[in-house]
Order: structure tokens, then C-alpha cells, then sequence
């Protein structure tokens, strides 16, 4: 069995070249038993449920279903219908019969579950070791912590096992282990993904997080399940547009030197040096930020509002059954047993306080830039003192809920000693667009290894230019698009589908007359256009200039501006041959116009 990269774009090229899913399965599966890790899952999926979900399928469709043929795992806090769910408590467990909300609609778009991932008991942790279920080992060195409290989530992704993970994150749980295995780690805003269906830590600060190999994947998964909830009171309806070109300049606020936190460890400050000098290779102006106040914030999780609202969370269970818990949960959770209400008050009012004196701080730049963590710790080092290592890792991560910002945990090179360097980008609320163009370019400008796959980070795509296998990207935007009646004219060429995405706002659609098969065109506008939705295929360069040759006039072939940032080449018509077309912009693409058409007819 050949090799598969499990990155979204590789893996449906592969199912595009005619890799079946049974295929996909069994990597799965062998990649779990190579990895040789018991820590990894809590429960798995049998390979007979796995491939009736893929039946299920029907054939590759990634423009119906964007994560086709997608293998995920899902934290053990986070319910998939007919699997336990434990949150790393065996006597806590109860087995759903409903997804949660960001599983069913990641189902939906096609992604296959392989199983319930190891954590940090109650997601109290991010250190990854405070679970009765064995250790997850860290996929790049095993002597460390895998970070917590999303461990297998993390794991599980940095070794290919799954394309993508959940994870949660109300504390940092969503990007520590990201960097401490050297992948991307995905924290929305508050809120942009349902939190009904999971096991609450902090209710008013909990994230459903998502881990991937890459900043585009991460973002794609976002992309298909951020909505707004009803079943989730802390839901709200997030903007979440297609990933575009971060500002060539950006002003991008980091800690004052005076303010930096390593706790002795030069690597990872010279690490986190070298990363700001990428940022300002790029473009970005650093404009150094008194970090006192976000720090200040970061020390009220731990106090009393949010150290209540754990205990709030699992009540009646923790009175019950307290004997169950981790010894260091236990300890965590049960403090809150000595707070009063007028101490949770007393945090509400710290907190609203330097809310209001950190937002014009953090609206004065762009976006930031902070160490994912501090400092790295052997596994030994926090069993020895589990308390204080796991206060040192929050560093960088604690206050980030608190202020309502959201981030990204994003690999930035590798340290002198061989070590992972992350950083995270983070911005105000609703910026999560912004946060992840700028980490996909600090990615792809390092030219890692995603996770601890092997496989190559590559570089930025630049737009108009031939790929490395060979292949020409082709922007169709009619009769060719995917179902469409010349789509085969596509594969016959031996193109394959990359990408659905939209225009930028300059253009207009119009269909048009005296077309044997219907058609539309195409042209760019000065003013008063809008988004068109197209998609990206990629042609055989060889067969480029024959498919070129055969389009027949009004059409013709032109450079076509992206929503993504990018542009290629792509179906435009001649003004000339619009005299007697019909403008139909307002649908917003071809196929919507179809649809509606077809709406009036019956």
C-alpha cells in the first residue's frame, strides 16, 4: 500500500486519481497500530462502522460534500452519537444518541470519524498527563508532555493518523498541544462553533478548537461548521469568508522585552525571535505592547468566577463520585468548594475592568504575536510539580477567552535543540480570517514538516504559475463546472477538481444568447460588481493549450482575481458578445441561476 499525505488537498487529489476510501480505511488503521500509542484513543470506531459511513458517501463529491472521504477525531468530551463519551472518566461516561452540533454538520460534509481522542480529565489541564487512561506520547519527542488538555486530539493529528481533530479550548487546551507537536491549532471566537453536545469546562469560555497539518485545513473545516445555534446559548453567527490574502502590512503587536516570559529557556526565546524576524521579513511592523494587564487577566481563570464555573459544571457528579477523579483535578475542581458568590463577583468585576483597559490596546494593532508556550517540559518534570508547569504553560494562552479574541497556534521553525517552535496569532473577536491568512504565510515560509508525518510543507502556491506536478490551475465558472454538461471536456483533458471559491467583487455573470448548450460569461467590471462562484481545476499543462484552442468565441481565456488571494487563469467573455445577454450577477454564480430558473419552470 503506497503512502497517503492526509492533508485535505492530497487526499481528495488522491480520491480524484482513484484511490477508493476502503484504501483510506485501512491506512487509518495501520497508522494506529505503527503509532504503537494506547494513549491516543479512548474509543475507536470498528473498521466495519467506518466503512458503512463511507457507503453512505455515495461517489467523490467534494463540491457537495467539501470534507469527503475525510478522516477526523473528536475529543472525548465532545459527543458522537453511539460512542461513549468520558471525558477521561470512566464512571462519568454516558453513551449519546445524537451528535454534537459541530460533529453532525462536519458529518454532513462528508468527514468520517475514527474515533474519541484522550485528554486532560473534564478538560482541567495543559499538560495532557491528568488522565487515568495512559499518557498520549508527544509526536515529536516522547519524553515530553503532549500538552493538554486536547493531547490526543493533538497527537493523533501530528502523526497522520487523521486529517483533522477536535479538540476544545477554554483555557489554551486547543493550542498547546498544537505546539507542542508542531501543528496548527485552531481557536475561533467564542461562540463562531456550537459548543451543544459538549461537556462544559468554563460554559461562558469554552471553544470547540480544531487541529490540523495545515492553517488552509484548519480553516476549511471552520468554514463548514461555524453557524449559529439555537441549542447553544453562547452561539453566535460568525462571518466566516473564504481565506484570503493577509494585508501585504500589518501592524502586529508583540510583548515588551522587559515583559517576555521563558523561565530560563533560551531556546524557545530565540526561537520566538527568529519567528518575529519572519513577520518582519514579510511585511509586518512589531510594535511592542506592555503585556502586564493581559497577564494580570490571565491569572483570574484560575480564581474564583471560573474555578466555580468548572465545579458548576459537573456538580452533582464531582459530590457523588469524587473518589473518581484525577488526584489533581480533584484538587483544582474541589477549591472551588471554599468560594462564595461574592468572590465569584469579585472576579467578574476584575475582569470587566481590564477588559475596558486592554480594548483600545488590543484595537491599536492589527493582530499579535506571542509564544504558544513559554517553555517545553519532560513529562517527569510534571508529574514532579503539576501545578506550577501548568501555570507556566498558560502564559500565552489563559487570557485569550477571557479578552474575547480568537487565535491561532501556528508552527514557526524548529528550535537549536530540535524542538518545535510555535507561535499564535491573535486578534479581537470576528478576525479569525485575518489571524489565519497571516499564520498559512508564516507556515508556509518556514517550509516545515507538518506535524511528525515527514511530509513537506510546501510553499506558498503563486497564483498564475504552473504547480510542481505539472499542472495549470483553470477557473471554470459555467457549463463546466462539476455536473455541469462540458465538464467532461475537463476530464477528458485530465483535469482535477481543486477547490470551489468565489471571485473577488469585480465581476458580473451574464447568460448568454444563441448558445447551443446555455452559457454564461464572464467579464471583470470597474464598478458595481460582485462575487461569482467558480471553481479551481487543475489541467495537465500539456493539454492547456489544446483545451485553450477549443473554446469557441464570445469566450476566451483570462486572468481571474480570487476571493482566496489568488488568481489564474479562467473562462472571461468578450464585451462584444454581450449585446444580446442577459445579466444574472444577482444569483451569484451559474449554477444558482440554473437552479432558480428551473424553481420558476415547475
Amino acid at each position: 500500500m503506497s503512502d497517503i499525505r492526509f492533508d485535505i488537498g492530497s487526499l481528495h487529489a488522491a480520491y480524484q486519481a482513484g484511490t477508493g476510501i476502503a484504501e483510506v480505511i485501512d491506512r487509518v488503521l495501520a497508522r494506529i497500530e505503527a503509532a504503537g500509542d494506547p494513549g491516543i484513543f479512548i474509543h475507536l470506531a470498528t473498521k466495519a462502522a467506518m466503512l458503512a459511513e463511507a457507503e453512505a458517501l455515495g461517489s467523490f463529491d467534494p463540491v457537495a460534500k467539501p470534507l469527503w472521504g475525510i478522516p477526523f477525531a473528536v475529543k472525548d468530551n465532545i459527543d458522537v452519537a453511539g460512542m461513549p463519551t468520558t471525558a477521561a472518566c470512566a464512571e462519568y461516561a454516558y453513551t449519546p444518541d445524537r451528535d454534537a452540533t459541530v460533529v453532525a454538520k462536519l458529518k454532513a460534509a462528508g468527514a468520517l470519524v475514527v474515533g474519541k481522542t484522550n485528554l486532560d480529565q473534564f478538560a482541567t489541564g495543559l499538560v495532557g498527563v491528568r488522565t487515568p487512561w495512559p499518557i498520549p506520547r508527544n509526536a515529536i519527542d516522547p519524553r515530553l508532555v503532549p500538552g493538554g488538555s486536547s493531547s490526543g486530539s493533538a497527537v493523533a493529528t501530528a502523526r497522520g493518523i487523521v486529517s483533522f481533530a477536535l479538540g476544545t479550548d477554554t483555557a489554551g487546551s486547543g493550542r498547546i498541544p498544537a505546539g507542542l507537536n508542531n501543528v496548527v491549532g485552531l481557536k475561533p471566537t467564542v461562540g463562531a462553533l456550537s459548543t451543544a453536545g459538549v461537556v462544559p469546562a468554563c460554559r461562558t469560555l469554552d471553544c470547540v478548537s480544531v487541529f490540523a497539518l495545515t492553517v488552509d485545513d484548519a480553516y476549511a473545516v471552520l468554514s463548514v461548521a461555524a453557524a449559529y445555534d439555537a441549542a447553544d446559548p453562547y452561539s453566535h453567527d460568525i462571518a466566516v469568508r473564504p481565506l484570503a490574502a493577509r494585508p501585504p502590512a500589518l501592524n502586529v503587536g508583540i510583548p515588551a522585552k522587559a515583559d517576555l516570559k521563558f523561565f530560563g529557556d533560551a531556546s524557545m526565546q530565540a526561537g520566538f525571535e527568529a519567528a518575529l524576524a519572519a513577520l518582519e521579513a514579510s511585511g509586518a511592523k512589531l510594535v511592542e505592547i506592555p503585556f502586564g494587564d493581559f497577564y494580570a487577566t490571565a491569572d483570574l481563570l484560575y480564581e474564583g468566577a471560573w474555578v466555580a464555573e468548572r465545579y458548576a459544571a459537573i456538580r452533582d457528579f464531582f459530590e457523588a463520585n469524587e473518589a473518581a477523579l484525577h488526584p489533581v483535578t480533584r484538587k483544582i475542581i474541589g477549591g472551588a468548594r471554599n468560594l462564595s458568590a461574592a468572590d465569584a463577583f469579585r472576579g467578574l468585576y476584575a475582569l470587566q475592568a481590564y477588559k475596558a483597559r486592554l480594548a483600545p490596546v488590543i484595537a491599536s494593532v492589527d493582530l499579535f504575536c506571542v509564544p504558544t508556550a513559554p517553555t517545553h517540559y519532560t513529562v517527569d518534570d510534571v508529574l514532579a510539580d503539576p501545578i506550577a508547569t501548568n501555570s507556566r504553560l498558560g502564559t500565552y494562552t489563559n487570557f485569550v477567552n477571557l479578552l474575547d479574541m480568537c487565535g491561532i497556534a501556528v508552527p514557526a521553525g524548529t528550535r537549536d535543540d530540535g524542538l518545535p517552535m510555535s507561535v499564535t496569532l491573535l486578534a479581537a473577536a470576528g478576525r479569525d480570517g485575518l489571524v489565519a491568512a497571516a499564520a498559512r504565510d508564516l507556515h508556509s515560509a518556514s517550509g516545515l514538516v507538518l506535524g511528525a508525518t515527514g511530509w513537506r510543507q510546501s510553499s506558498a502556491r503563486p497564483a498564475n504559475a504552473s504547480a510542481e506536478d505539472g499542472t495549470i490551475e483553470m477557473v471554470v465558472v459555467g457549463a463546466h463546472l462539476s455536473g455541469m454538461p462540458l465538464n467532461c471536456q475537463l476530464k477528458e483533458a485530465g483535469a482535477r477538481f481543486c477547490r470551489a471559491t468565489t471571485t473577488t467583487p469585480s465581476y458580473k455573470l451574464y447568460e448568454l444568447a444563441g448558445q447551443t448548450t446555455p452559457k454564461p460569461g464572464l467579464i471583470r467590471v470597474a464598478g458595481g460588481g460582485t462575487a461569482i462562484e467558480v471553481e479551481v481545476w487543475r489541467l495537465p499543462a500539456e493539454a492547456f493549450g489544446r483545451f485553450v484552442a477549443a473554446i469557441p468565441p464570445p469566450l476566451g481565456i483570462g486572468t481571474i482575481e480570487l476571493d482566496d488571494g489568488t488568481s489564474a487563469k479562467g473562462f472571461l467573455a468578450e464585451t462584444a458578445g454581450l449585446s444580446a445577454a442577459t445579466d444574472i450577477s444577482a444569483y451569484g454564480g451559474w449554477r444558482s441561476f440554473l437552479a432558480r430558473t428551473q424553481q420558476a419552470q415547475r
